[in-house]
């Protein structure tokens, strides 16, 4: 506020000043006119006096009303000052006044929880004694519970004659006995549920498996006949003293067999691949009717290139089908061997790529690796390609082939094991074996001869016959299962459990045959009465 005033009171000031100095100014003015006019009239001095004293008195008078001006709003801004300052105050007073009882409060609920802490710490102290002394009585208890104790064990000792440590091993183990029972009892629950378990999880994947590669049944016949158009060519293709069919079986491999079934011939060989060869070069020769030693070699080696070219193509489309990845060329031929071999008239490379495709499947259900399960399952049987030209089972040529292109050692198990010859070592190996039963030997997938089915019938029958107390006994579902109807007098429902299982045995040990055999032991009570 003073600054203000200050300020006012310069600026009243410096117009007093500035009037001074005007008069002054104009005086001097006036003088030097006087000095300077000296010729002039008197009238005209006399005016400049009237004018220099009426400029006086006006400057005078403006600097009054400018100073009475400048005084008036200088103490209105000083009352509006003080006005403001005195309100700023009054607030100022009012927050301290507000604090102030804020405090007043806080020290009485200060005041408050200080008297409640007092009144806790004494009852504190209070149940502290308490708690000291009904510490102490139960102490004084705990020693007469213990001075009870050994009075009794002494007492239990003198009437049952055993000591503390021998009662302790009594009770120990028949605690022991009693966990025994319980263990065991747990272990077969869980046992019997997890077979359960794992029997319906593994029809599940089974049933998923099969559902998804739903194939058709493959069946081939393995005989060879080329069907002639007339009963004259026999004669042109034994030739003159029999020089056209000695070059042919000798060029071709194969026997020729020609006898009176008419309008046909029959061709024999062990090998797949080379009684194919005749046959496309004898219906060759039949057709263009040029049967003569230059010509048939000439065909033979035609005839040659095309099924090798065709074994290349059926094992890349196999390998490509099953998407197993890359594969060494020799064992892609190898692979494409297999389409011109059969096995009870069912295709090796269509049966092979089946169980590639199932043993795919339940791998991949399980969390298995699927590609490495179908290369295995593709492979399995790759020892069928060679086992006509060299000795050994398939499943010996299989894994030596195997070995030999460097093959994983998960599918050279899976080969060595699928017919049981070793025991499985990999989940995979077990898959393929279950893959190659479900495609093999499932009702109608192979073919037989009917002399060979009918001795295979009567072999099960024999077998069951020749147990005692058997009454009956049948073949069903193609050989896969025996129903052995017993006698009721002879065996009793005990023994038929036991029977069954001898059968199953005895069949086991002196029968061949694919996939498995039930065996059903019935044994039935019949009373009969007539009333008259």
């Amino acid at each position: 506020m003073l600054p203000y005033i200050i300020i006012i009171i310069l600026l009243a000031v410096a117009l007093v000043v500035s009037s001074v100095l005007l008069y002054l100014y104009s005086k001097k003015k006036y003088q030097a006119g006087i000095n300077e006019g000296e010729q002039k009239t008197e009238d005209k001095y006399v005016q400049l006096g009237k004018d220099a004293d009426k400029i006086i008195s006006d400057a005078e008078e403006a600097g009054k009303k400018k100073q009475e001006s400048l005084v008036m709003e200088a103490k209105q801004e000083i009352a509006s000052l003080r006005k403001t300052y005195d309100e700023e105050v009054r607030e100022k007073k009012q927050e301290l006044q507000d604090e102030s009882k804020k405090l007043e409060r806080r020290e009485e609920s200060l005041d408050n929880r200080s008297n409640n802490l007092d009144k806790r710490e004494n009852n504190l102290e209070a149940k502290e004694q308490k708690m000291e002394q009904r510490l102490a009585d139960i102490e004084k208890r705990n020693e007469k519970v213990e001075e009870l104790i050994s009075e009794q064990e002494k007492k239990l000792m003198e009437i049952c004659g055993y000591s503390q440590e021998q009662a302790q091993e009594i009770v120990l183990k028949r605690v022991e006995d009693e966990l025994h029972m319980e263990i065991a009892t747990f272990v077969k629950d869980e046992t019997e549920k997890a077979k359960s378990e794992a029997n319906r999880k593994a029809q599940v994947i089974l049933a998923n498996a099969i559902q998804q590669y739903a194939n058709e049944t493959i069946q081939e016949k393995t005989v060879s006949v080329v069907l002639l158009p007339n009963d004259e060519m026999k004669g042109r293709i034994i030739g003159r003293e029999g020089r056209n069919i000695r070059a042919i079986e000798a060029v071709t491999g194969v026997d020729l067999i020609i006898d009176d079934t008419p309008d046909s011939v029959v061709i024999s060989c062990f090998d797949p691949i080379r009684r194919e060869i005749a046959r496309r070069t004898l219906e060759i020769l039949i057709s263009d009717g040029r049967i003569q030693p230059p010509r048939i070699e000439e065909v033979f080696q035609k005839c040659t290139k095309e099924i090798e070219n065709e074994m290349r193509e059926e094992g890349e489309k196999a390998v490509f089908e099953v998407g197993i990845g890359k594969v060494h060329p020799e064992l892609v031929k190898l692979i494409g061997k297999m389409y011109f071999r059969t096995s009870y008239g069912q295709n090796v490379l269509a049966h092979s790529k089946e169980v590639a495709f199932l043993a795919g499947k339940m791998a991949a259900e399980i969390g298995e690796d699927e590609i490495l399960a179908r290369r295995a399952g593709l492979l399995h049987d790759i020892g069928k390609a060679t086992d006509h030209e060299q000795e050994g089972s398939h499943v010996e040529i299989g894994v030596e082939i195997a070995t030999k292109f460097r093959e994983d050692p998960t599918v050279i198990d899976a080969i060595a094991s699928h017919h049981g010859d070793v025991d499985a070592t990999t989940v995979i190996a077990h898959l393929v074996a279950a893959a190659d039963t479900l495609s093999a030997a499932r009702p109608g997938a192979r073919s037989e001869s009917l002399d060979n089915y009918i001795k295979r019938l009567e072999a099960l029958e024999a077998v069951a016959n020749e147990f005692k107390g058997v009454d009956k006994t049948y073949a069903l579902q193609a050989g896969r299962e025996v129903r052995i109807i017993v006698k009721p007098e002879a065996i009793t429902d005990a023994e038929a459990y036991s029977l069954a299982r001898n059968i199953k045995n005895k069949i086991e040990q002196t029968m061949n045959y694919p996939g498995t055999i039930k065996v059903t032991v019935i044994r039935e009570v019949r009373v009969q009465e007539v009333a008259h």
